[in-house]
């Protein structure tokens, strides 16, 4: 294999790609990119057997062929060249000559032969969305996934697609976020989990533009998502998802209109003596139209109080500082609504007008409360 192209294109593809080579495998080949150039294009392919990132960009190929060099040194040595112009030639030894301008080096690589086959999806289903859009729900949901759960389930993001509407799913134990969108769909219904992994991958390839899209193909074991000249397929993730309509509470004793920046900031003063050593629930009262806040600690105490409108009964409730932190934060509304029952209730988060979000969070049991 014999071919030169632009070095920012090739390190730049390099970087986005290498981010599915595995890091931790007893198979030396997926710890590598397949590099595949032929016909002017060369084709970049990173996978660790659960998700794969693939793009070509432009290249001149004096010969075509096919190599595997391991990610991070190929990644690393495209990063520091000094020319805008990179060559790389292999023998049939595998070993990859790379040369730009007066730098030349070589690197080990592997035989492309014994790099897996990627996993294709036929009969599949086709969904079209706005980057803006997916990006926003993946953003509004994927941090209420679980890290480690007894269900690997609820490790993903649970989609259900239908005529006219997509929603968004997340929950570990603890909270619940949902995010609802209508769209332009006429289809059948899907549901279907994506490992939260490939969605942190999905998001940072997505703009915040309306007119750019991303199509998605969904399988029975595999989805692909396409975005711009970027190709990233996963495995979806199988078992019994969480049952959440049932987790979200229908009556409403308490509820509070309040700003989203006024609160959020407040709970990050009121939570600067909680530290991951040192944990501590906020403690929140809510009555005669103001939330007051507090924090107990070993090293010390804070306090804290905001103006809200509240309709209905005082309560006392305690939550997890980052949780609520969490939620806050991605809600792009100038004011939310809280919606509590009692002391041991969920807590909701959601706009003040529609259901564009739902966010649900456990309390925590406060000392000395009943």
């Amino acid at each position: 294999m014999k071919f030169t192209c632009n070095t920012f294109d090739l390190s730049e593809a390099c970087q986005i790609v290498q981010r599915a080579a595995s890091t931790k495998t007893a198979l030396p080949s997926v710890e590598g990119i397949l590099l595949s150039a032929e016909n002017g294009k060369l084709t970049l392919t990173g996978y660790d057997l659960e998700m794969g990132i693939i793009t070509e960009i432009p290249c001149s190929s004096q010969e075509d062929g096919k190599i595997v060099i391991n990610a991070r040194m190929l990644s690393e040595t495209l990063r520091k060249l000094p020319n805008d112009s990179v060559r790389i030639e292999t023998d049939v030894r595998q070993i990859a000559t790379i040369e730009s301008g007066e730098f030349k080096t070589t690197i080990i690589g592997m035989n492309a032969d014994d790099y897996p086959e990627l996993p294709s999806i036929s009969g599949g289903y086709d969904v079209e969305l706005s980057h803006k859009v997916l990006k926003d729900m993946i953003r509004k949901t994927i941090f209420s996934a679980a890290v480690k759960d007894s269900k690997i389930v609820h490790t993903g993001v649970k989609f259900e697609i239908e005529p006219g509407h997509i929603r968004l799913v997340a929950v570990d134990g603890v909270r619940l976020a949902i995010r609802n969108e209508n769209i332009a769909y006429t289809g059948e219904e899907l549901t279907f989990v994506v490992p939260a992994k490939t969605l942190s991958e999905v998001i940072k390839l997505l703009t915040d533009e309306d007119e750019d899209k991303v199509n998605i193909s969904v399988g029975k074991r595999h989805i692909t998502f396409s975005i711009g000249a970027y190709y990233i397929i996963s495995r979806l993730l199988d078992g019994e998802f969480l049952n959440y309509k049932g987790a979200i509470p229908s009556a409403a004793k308490t509820v509070v209109k309040v700003n989203t920046n006024e609160f959020l900031d407040s709970i990050d003063r009121t939570s600067l003596i909680i530290t991951d050593r040192i944990k501590s629930p906020i403690k929140c009262i809510f009555a005669d139209n103001s939330i007051i806040m507090s924090s107990n600690a070993s090293i010390g105490a804070s306090n804290d109080k905001i103006a809200a409108e509240i309709t209905g009964e005082e309560i006392t409730i305690g939550f997890n500082n980052k949780y609520m932190i969490d939620a806050l934060r991605v809600c792009d509304t100038d004011e939310v609504k809280i919606i509590l029952n009692s002391p041991v209730a969920p807590i909701l988060v959601v706009p003040v007008e529609g259901e564009e979000f739902i966010f649900l969070i456990l309390p925590v049991r406060l000392k000395n409360e009943n």
